[in-house]
């Protein structure tokens, strides 16, 4: 018996890294999505934010291995694995970073157990010493915001549990800090 991939929402920083370094854990955490390990879900905000960051000129300049021809080939990969949500409603605001909500909804309306981000402001809604914190947690129990190398350390003691016949899904942290 296969167990159903977890999903999980990277945010926009995820991508543009999985694309500019092939040895560094984003690019590995997106190979989990690519081996069908896990199930990757995309709106068309957050998908129109990532083709818009990878194509920008600057981010081009820094990152020289971003070709066009690159970046395309990467933004049709994720159209073709990830499941894609037209209808995402706004369920969740953040006046610290609005610019994060998308990423939170996306993760709400589509049930996934990640949220991928290095953004301090995001990873800083699993810290249970802050009240928002706690708040957020009991609004979204079952949802865990962590950075790629803790995803990839995740997603290998999932693997390692699944050997052993256990699920491998650990409870939200309690708290982070």
């Amino acid at each position: 018996m296969t167990s159903t991939p977890p999903g999980a929402v990277f945010d926009c920083v995820v991508f543009v890294q999985a694309l500019a370094n092939r040895k560094g854990p984003a690019y590995a955490c997106k190979q989990f999505v690519d081996n069908g390990q896990v199930t990757l879900y995309l709106s068309p905000q957050t998908a129109n934010e990532v083709s818009e960051v990878l194509r920008r000129p600057k981010l081009r300049q820094k990152f020289r291995t971003l070709s066009p021809e690159k970046v395309e080939a990467f933004l049709k990969d994720l159209a073709e694995k990830a499941v894609s949500l037209s209808d995402v409603p706004s369920v969740f605001s953040y006046a610290r970073d609005p610019k994060d909500e998308p990423y939170v909804n996306l993760a709400a309306a589509s049930g996934a157990r990640y949220l991928v981000t290095w953004d301090k402001d995001l990873l800083d809604l699993m810290n249970e010493t802050r009240e928002e914190s706690r708040a957020f947690r009991q609004r979204f129990p079952n949802l865990i915001i962590l950075d790629p190398v803790a995803f990839l350390q995740e997603m290998r003691q999932r693997d390692q549990s699944a050997d052993r016949g256990t699920d491998g899904l650990r409870e939200p942290p309690a708290s982070i800090g």
